[in-house]
Protein backbone atom coordinates (compact mmCIF):
# COMPACT_ATOMS: atom_id res chain seq x y z
CA UNK A 1 0.00 0.00 0.00
CA UNK A 2 1.29 3.47 -0.87
CA UNK A 3 2.29 5.44 2.21
CA UNK A 4 1.47 9.18 2.17
CA UNK A 5 4.41 11.52 2.03
CA UNK A 6 5.22 13.21 5.35
CA UNK A 7 4.04 16.80 5.67
CA UNK A 8 7.20 18.85 5.13
CA UNK A 9 5.55 22.23 5.54
CA UNK A 10 6.99 24.52 8.20
CA UNK A 11 5.03 23.92 11.38
CA UNK A 12 4.21 27.02 13.41
CA UNK A 13 2.52 26.87 16.80
CA UNK A 14 0.83 30.03 18.07
CA UNK A 15 0.23 30.00 21.80
CA UNK A 16 -2.22 32.47 23.34
CA UNK A 17 -4.30 32.80 26.47
CA UNK A 18 -6.37 35.90 25.58
CA UNK A 19 -9.09 34.70 23.23
CA UNK A 20 -10.67 38.09 22.67
CA UNK A 21 -9.65 41.66 21.92
CA UNK A 22 -6.58 42.76 20.01
CA UNK A 23 -4.40 39.74 20.76
CA UNK A 24 -6.99 37.37 19.31
CA UNK A 25 -7.34 39.51 16.18
CA UNK A 26 -3.57 39.60 15.64
CA UNK A 27 -3.31 35.81 16.03
CA UNK A 28 -6.24 35.35 13.61
CA UNK A 29 -4.70 37.65 11.01
CA UNK A 30 -1.32 35.92 11.26
CA UNK A 31 -2.88 32.46 11.05
CA UNK A 32 -4.87 33.46 7.96
CA UNK A 33 -1.78 34.86 6.20
CA UNK A 34 0.44 31.92 7.17
CA UNK A 35 -2.09 29.35 6.02
CA UNK A 36 -2.34 31.18 2.69
CA UNK A 37 1.47 31.04 2.46
CA UNK A 38 1.44 27.26 2.86
CA UNK A 39 2.56 26.90 6.47
CA UNK A 40 1.10 24.30 8.80
CA UNK A 41 -0.49 26.46 11.52
CA UNK A 42 -1.51 25.20 14.95
CA UNK A 43 -3.00 27.43 17.64
CA UNK A 44 -3.11 26.37 21.29
CA UNK A 45 -5.67 28.36 23.29
CA UNK A 46 -8.63 28.01 25.65
CA UNK A 47 -11.83 26.75 24.04
CA UNK A 48 -14.49 29.13 22.76
CA UNK A 49 -15.62 31.11 19.76
CA UNK A 50 -12.05 32.17 18.96
CA UNK A 51 -10.98 28.55 18.49
CA UNK A 52 -14.01 27.88 16.30
CA UNK A 53 -13.16 30.84 14.08
CA UNK A 54 -9.59 29.61 13.71
CA UNK A 55 -10.77 26.13 12.71
CA UNK A 56 -12.95 27.69 10.03
CA UNK A 57 -9.79 29.22 8.54
CA UNK A 58 -8.14 25.80 8.36
CA UNK A 59 -5.88 26.05 11.41
CA UNK A 60 -5.19 23.05 13.62
CA UNK A 61 -6.57 24.19 16.98
CA UNK A 62 -5.54 22.46 20.22
CA UNK A 63 -7.34 23.05 23.49
CA UNK A 64 -5.07 24.53 26.13
CA UNK A 65 -6.88 25.24 29.41
CA UNK A 66 -5.23 28.24 31.02
CA UNK A 67 -6.27 31.08 33.32
CA UNK A 68 -5.64 34.66 32.24
CA UNK A 69 -3.30 35.44 35.14
CA UNK A 70 -0.49 33.44 36.79
CA UNK A 71 -1.51 31.44 39.85
CA UNK A 72 -1.71 27.96 41.33
CA UNK A 73 -2.83 26.54 37.98
CA UNK A 74 0.48 27.44 36.28
CA UNK A 75 2.36 24.13 36.84
CA UNK A 76 -0.51 22.18 35.31
CA UNK A 77 -0.71 24.58 32.38
CA UNK A 78 3.01 24.12 31.71
CA UNK A 79 2.71 20.32 31.89
CA UNK A 80 -0.17 20.37 29.41
CA UNK A 81 1.93 22.49 27.07
CA UNK A 82 4.85 20.05 27.24
CA UNK A 83 2.53 17.22 26.20
CA UNK A 84 1.02 19.37 23.46
CA UNK A 85 4.47 20.27 22.11
CA UNK A 86 5.33 16.57 21.90
CA UNK A 87 2.18 16.01 19.86
CA UNK A 88 2.49 18.99 17.50
CA UNK A 89 6.29 18.95 17.03
CA UNK A 90 6.44 22.57 15.83
CA UNK A 91 9.44 24.02 14.04
CA UNK A 92 8.80 27.37 15.75
CA UNK A 93 6.59 28.60 18.59
CA UNK A 94 5.11 32.11 18.68
CA UNK A 95 3.81 32.95 22.18
CA UNK A 96 1.44 35.90 22.47
CA UNK A 97 0.93 37.97 25.65
CA UNK A 98 2.29 37.62 29.17
CA UNK A 99 0.59 34.41 30.30
CA UNK A 100 1.36 32.41 27.15
CA UNK A 101 4.87 33.85 27.20
CA UNK A 102 5.35 32.64 30.77
CA UNK A 103 3.93 29.13 30.37
CA UNK A 104 5.33 28.67 26.88
CA UNK A 105 8.89 29.59 27.73
CA UNK A 106 8.83 27.45 30.87
CA UNK A 107 7.67 24.51 28.76
CA UNK A 108 10.15 25.11 25.92
CA UNK A 109 13.22 26.48 27.73
CA UNK A 110 14.84 27.36 24.43
CA UNK A 111 14.72 23.89 22.90
CA UNK A 112 13.24 25.12 19.60
CA UNK A 113 13.05 28.60 18.03
CA UNK A 114 10.75 30.73 20.16
CA UNK A 115 9.18 34.12 19.48
CA UNK A 116 7.62 36.03 22.36
CA UNK A 117 5.27 38.94 21.62
CA UNK A 118 4.09 40.69 24.80
CA UNK A 119 1.32 42.89 23.30
CA UNK A 120 2.04 45.32 26.23
CA UNK A 121 4.36 44.43 29.10
CA UNK A 122 2.94 42.52 32.05
CA UNK A 123 4.72 44.72 34.61
CA UNK A 124 2.85 47.78 33.33
CA UNK A 125 -0.51 46.20 34.14
CA UNK A 126 0.10 45.76 37.87
CA UNK A 127 1.80 47.52 40.75
CA UNK A 128 3.88 46.92 43.85
CA UNK A 129 5.35 43.50 44.51
CA UNK A 130 3.41 41.93 41.63
CA UNK A 131 5.00 44.34 39.16
CA UNK A 132 8.45 43.60 40.57
CA UNK A 133 7.87 39.85 40.17
CA UNK A 134 6.59 40.30 36.62
CA UNK A 135 9.63 42.39 35.68
CA UNK A 136 12.00 39.86 37.26
CA UNK A 137 10.41 37.09 35.22
CA UNK A 138 10.58 39.06 31.94
CA UNK A 139 14.29 39.71 32.52
CA UNK A 140 14.92 36.04 33.29
CA UNK A 141 12.58 34.59 30.66
CA UNK A 142 14.12 36.62 27.82
CA UNK A 143 16.93 34.03 27.63
CA UNK A 144 14.34 31.52 26.37
CA UNK A 145 13.12 33.70 23.50
CA UNK A 146 15.08 33.77 20.25
CA UNK A 147 13.24 36.95 19.31
CA UNK A 148 11.20 39.50 21.25
CA UNK A 149 8.63 41.04 18.91
CA UNK A 150 7.13 44.38 19.96
CA UNK A 151 4.20 46.08 18.28
CA UNK A 152 5.66 49.56 18.71
CA UNK A 153 9.04 51.19 19.10
CA UNK A 154 7.86 52.57 22.43
CA UNK A 155 7.09 49.06 23.70
CA UNK A 156 10.59 47.94 22.72
CA UNK A 157 12.13 51.00 24.42
CA UNK A 158 10.16 50.26 27.59
CA UNK A 159 11.54 46.72 27.63
CA UNK A 160 15.10 47.85 27.05
CA UNK A 161 14.82 50.55 29.73
CA UNK A 162 13.45 47.93 32.15
CA UNK A 163 16.58 45.81 31.67
CA UNK A 164 15.15 43.08 29.45
CA UNK A 165 17.99 41.82 27.26
CA UNK A 166 17.19 40.09 24.02
CA UNK A 167 17.10 40.21 20.23
CA UNK A 168 14.36 42.65 19.27
CA UNK A 169 12.09 43.18 16.28
CA UNK A 170 9.42 45.87 16.02
CA UNK A 171 6.41 44.79 13.94
CA UNK A 172 3.58 47.36 14.15
CA UNK A 173 0.06 45.99 14.24
CA UNK A 174 -1.85 45.95 11.00
CA UNK A 175 -5.49 45.84 9.96
CA UNK A 176 -7.36 44.81 6.84
CA UNK A 177 -8.31 48.02 4.98
CA UNK A 178 -10.72 46.01 2.85
CA UNK A 179 -12.75 45.13 5.91
CA UNK A 180 -12.28 48.42 7.78
CA UNK A 181 -13.42 51.08 5.32
CA UNK A 182 -15.58 54.22 5.29
CA UNK A 183 -19.35 54.00 4.86
CA UNK A 184 -22.21 56.54 4.95
CA UNK A 185 -22.73 57.49 8.58
CA UNK A 186 -26.49 57.99 8.38
CA UNK A 187 -27.18 54.60 6.82
CA UNK A 188 -25.06 52.63 9.27
CA UNK A 189 -26.26 54.57 12.28
CA UNK A 190 -29.91 54.05 11.40
CA UNK A 191 -29.39 50.28 11.38
CA UNK A 192 -27.54 50.23 14.71
CA UNK A 193 -29.44 52.90 16.63
CA UNK A 194 -32.80 53.38 14.89
CA UNK A 195 -34.18 55.62 17.63
CA UNK A 196 -31.25 58.05 17.68
CA UNK A 197 -31.56 61.54 16.22
CA UNK A 198 -29.45 61.48 13.03
CA UNK A 199 -27.97 64.85 13.97
CA UNK A 200 -26.93 63.78 17.49
CA UNK A 201 -23.14 63.60 17.95
CA UNK A 202 -22.04 60.00 18.47
CA UNK A 203 -18.83 58.99 20.26
CA UNK A 204 -17.77 55.34 20.24
CA UNK A 205 -15.22 53.54 22.43
CA UNK A 206 -14.27 49.98 21.45
CA UNK A 207 -12.32 47.80 23.85
CA UNK A 208 -12.36 45.40 26.77
CA UNK A 209 -14.05 47.04 29.74
CA UNK A 210 -11.13 47.05 32.15
CA UNK A 211 -8.77 49.43 33.89
CA UNK A 212 -6.21 49.33 31.09
CA UNK A 213 -8.61 50.74 28.52
CA UNK A 214 -9.65 53.66 30.74
CA UNK A 215 -13.40 53.78 30.09
CA UNK A 216 -13.81 55.06 33.66
CA UNK A 217 -11.81 58.16 32.66
CA UNK A 218 -14.04 58.68 29.63
CA UNK A 219 -17.15 58.42 31.79
CA UNK A 220 -15.74 61.04 34.16
CA UNK A 221 -15.14 63.29 31.17
CA UNK A 222 -18.54 62.66 29.66
CA UNK A 223 -20.55 65.07 31.86
CA UNK A 224 -18.58 68.00 30.46
CA UNK A 225 -18.96 66.69 26.90
CA UNK A 226 -22.71 66.27 27.31
CA UNK A 227 -23.10 69.82 28.65
CA UNK A 228 -21.23 71.37 25.70
CA UNK A 229 -22.71 69.15 22.97
CA UNK A 230 -26.43 68.70 23.69
CA UNK A 231 -27.85 65.38 22.55
CA UNK A 232 -24.45 63.69 22.31
CA UNK A 233 -24.38 59.95 22.90
CA UNK A 234 -21.55 57.68 23.98
CA UNK A 235 -21.45 53.99 23.10
CA UNK A 236 -19.08 51.58 24.87
CA UNK A 237 -18.56 48.48 22.74
CA UNK A 238 -17.15 45.40 24.50
CA UNK A 239 -17.33 43.70 27.87
CA UNK A 240 -14.93 42.79 30.62
CA UNK A 241 -14.37 42.68 34.38
CA UNK A 242 -15.39 46.33 34.90
CA UNK A 243 -18.74 46.12 33.09
CA UNK A 244 -20.94 46.18 36.19
CA UNK A 245 -18.95 48.94 37.88
CA UNK A 246 -19.01 51.14 34.79
CA UNK A 247 -22.73 50.62 34.28
CA UNK A 248 -23.53 51.81 37.77
CA UNK A 249 -24.25 55.52 37.71
CA UNK A 250 -23.68 55.97 33.98
CA UNK A 251 -26.05 58.60 32.57
CA UNK A 252 -28.79 57.79 30.06
CA UNK A 253 -26.71 59.27 27.26
CA UNK A 254 -24.26 56.34 27.61
CA UNK A 255 -25.12 53.06 25.89
CA UNK A 256 -23.39 49.76 26.69
CA UNK A 257 -23.48 47.74 23.48
CA UNK A 258 -21.71 44.72 24.97
CA UNK A 259 -19.58 42.35 22.91
CA UNK A 260 -20.42 42.43 19.21
CA UNK A 261 -19.60 40.02 16.40
CA UNK A 262 -18.51 42.82 14.09
CA UNK A 263 -17.14 46.14 15.33
CA UNK A 264 -16.88 47.70 11.86
CA UNK A 265 -20.39 49.24 11.78
CA UNK A 266 -19.79 50.93 15.13
CA UNK A 267 -16.70 52.69 13.79
CA UNK A 268 -18.56 53.66 10.63
CA UNK A 269 -21.48 55.05 12.63
CA UNK A 270 -19.31 57.22 14.90
CA UNK A 271 -18.52 60.88 14.57
CA UNK A 272 -15.52 60.30 16.80
CA UNK A 273 -13.78 57.24 18.30
CA UNK A 274 -12.03 57.51 21.68
CA UNK A 275 -9.51 55.19 23.32
CA UNK A 276 -8.55 56.56 26.78
CA UNK A 277 -6.03 53.80 27.66
CA UNK A 278 -3.67 53.86 30.62
CA UNK A 279 -1.14 51.67 28.77
CA UNK A 280 -0.94 49.86 25.44
CA UNK A 281 1.39 47.88 23.21
CA UNK A 282 -0.27 49.17 20.07
CA UNK A 283 -4.05 49.16 20.21
CA UNK A 284 -5.96 48.05 17.13
CA UNK A 285 -9.02 50.22 17.81
CA UNK A 286 -7.44 53.54 16.68
CA UNK A 287 -6.08 51.90 13.51
CA UNK A 288 -9.46 50.33 12.76
CA UNK A 289 -11.28 53.62 13.33
CA UNK A 290 -8.84 55.57 11.14
CA UNK A 291 -9.19 52.95 8.39
CA UNK A 292 -12.92 53.61 8.52
CA UNK A 293 -12.21 57.31 7.97
CA UNK A 294 -13.13 58.31 11.51
CA UNK A 295 -10.98 60.63 13.64
CA UNK A 296 -9.79 59.35 17.00
CA UNK A 297 -8.77 60.72 20.38
CA UNK A 298 -6.17 58.58 22.15
CA UNK A 299 -4.05 58.97 25.25
CA UNK A 300 -0.33 59.75 25.14
CA UNK A 301 0.87 56.28 26.13
CA UNK A 302 3.24 53.82 24.47
CA UNK A 303 1.79 52.33 21.32
CA UNK A 304 -1.33 54.49 21.19
CA UNK A 305 0.88 57.48 20.42
CA UNK A 306 2.53 55.65 17.53
CA UNK A 307 -0.82 54.74 15.98
CA UNK A 308 -1.35 58.40 15.05
CA UNK A 309 0.26 60.21 12.12
CA UNK A 310 2.11 63.35 13.19
CA UNK A 311 -0.52 65.62 11.65
CA UNK A 312 -3.25 64.28 13.95
CA UNK A 313 -1.34 64.43 17.24
CA UNK A 314 -2.04 68.10 18.13
CA UNK A 315 -5.81 67.52 18.00
CA UNK A 316 -6.09 63.84 18.87
CA UNK A 317 -3.53 63.11 21.60
CA UNK A 318 -4.26 63.82 25.28
CA UNK A 319 -2.57 62.93 28.59
CA UNK A 320 -3.60 59.65 30.20
CA UNK A 321 -5.89 59.68 33.25
CA UNK A 322 -6.91 63.32 32.63
CA UNK A 323 -10.71 63.63 32.24
CA UNK A 324 -10.61 67.41 31.73
CA UNK A 325 -8.11 67.24 28.86
CA UNK A 326 -10.00 64.33 27.32
CA UNK A 327 -13.29 66.24 27.50
CA UNK A 328 -11.80 69.32 25.84
CA UNK A 329 -10.37 67.32 22.94
CA UNK A 330 -13.65 65.45 22.38
CA UNK A 331 -15.71 68.65 22.56
CA UNK A 332 -13.44 70.50 20.12
CA UNK A 333 -13.79 67.76 17.51
CA UNK A 334 -17.52 67.25 17.98
CA UNK A 335 -18.05 70.97 17.35
CA UNK A 336 -16.01 71.00 14.12
CA UNK A 337 -17.40 68.61 11.46
CA UNK A 338 -15.03 69.81 8.72
CA UNK A 339 -11.99 69.19 10.90
CA UNK A 340 -13.27 65.70 11.76
CA UNK A 341 -13.66 64.90 8.06
CA UNK A 342 -10.15 66.11 7.27
CA UNK A 343 -8.55 64.21 10.16
CA UNK A 344 -10.42 61.04 9.26
CA UNK A 345 -9.23 61.25 5.65
CA UNK A 346 -5.61 61.78 6.73
CA UNK A 347 -5.89 58.93 9.20
CA UNK A 348 -7.07 56.43 6.57
CA UNK A 349 -4.19 57.36 4.27
CA UNK A 350 -1.78 56.79 7.17
CA UNK A 351 -3.19 53.33 7.92
CA UNK A 352 -3.05 52.33 4.24
CA UNK A 353 0.60 53.36 4.07
CA UNK A 354 1.90 52.05 7.40
CA UNK A 355 -0.52 49.56 8.99
CA UNK A 356 -1.84 47.24 6.32
CA UNK A 357 -2.15 43.72 7.77
CA UNK A 358 -0.14 42.36 4.83
CA UNK A 359 2.88 44.40 5.94
CA UNK A 360 2.56 42.98 9.45
CA UNK A 361 2.29 39.39 8.20
CA UNK A 362 5.31 39.73 5.91
CA UNK A 363 7.41 41.26 8.68
CA UNK A 364 6.58 38.34 10.98
CA UNK A 365 7.35 35.90 8.15
CA UNK A 366 10.77 37.56 7.85
CA UNK A 367 11.42 36.94 11.55
CA UNK A 368 10.46 33.29 11.14
CA UNK A 369 12.69 32.85 8.09
CA UNK A 370 15.65 34.29 9.94
CA UNK A 371 15.16 32.10 12.99
CA UNK A 372 14.68 28.92 10.97
CA UNK A 373 17.65 29.42 8.67
CA UNK A 374 20.37 30.68 11.01
CA UNK A 375 22.48 28.61 13.34
CA UNK A 376 21.93 31.10 16.13
CA UNK A 377 18.15 31.02 15.82
CA UNK A 378 17.35 27.43 14.91
CA UNK A 379 18.04 25.42 18.05
CA UNK A 380 16.29 22.42 16.49
CA UNK A 381 16.09 22.11 12.71
CA UNK A 382 12.75 21.24 11.07
CA UNK A 383 14.15 17.84 9.98
CA UNK A 384 14.65 16.91 13.65
CA UNK A 385 11.02 17.33 14.59
CA UNK A 386 10.56 13.64 15.29
CA UNK A 387 12.76 13.94 18.39
CA UNK A 388 10.94 14.54 21.62
CA UNK A 389 10.79 18.02 23.12
CA UNK A 390 12.21 16.42 26.27
CA UNK A 391 15.43 15.34 24.56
Amino acid sequence: MHQPEPDERTRVLHLTQPVDGGVARVVTDLARAQLAAGLHVTVACPAGRFSEDLRSLGADVRHWAAARSPGPSLPGEVRRLVRLLDEVRPDLVHAHSAKAGLAGRLALRGRIPTVFQPHAWSFEAVGGATAALALHWERFGARWADRLVCVSEAERATGVHAGIAGRWSVVPNGIDPGRFHPAPVDTVRASLLPGLDAAAPLVVCVGRLCRQKGQDVLLRAWDAVARRTPGARLVLVGDGPDTERLCRGAPESVLFAGPVADVVPWYQAADLVVLPSRWEGMALAPLEALACGRPVVVTDVDGARESLPDALAPRCLVPADDPAALAEAVIALLLDPLLRESLGHQGRLHVLAAHDVRRMAEAVAGVYRELLTTTQGARVAPTERRESIHS
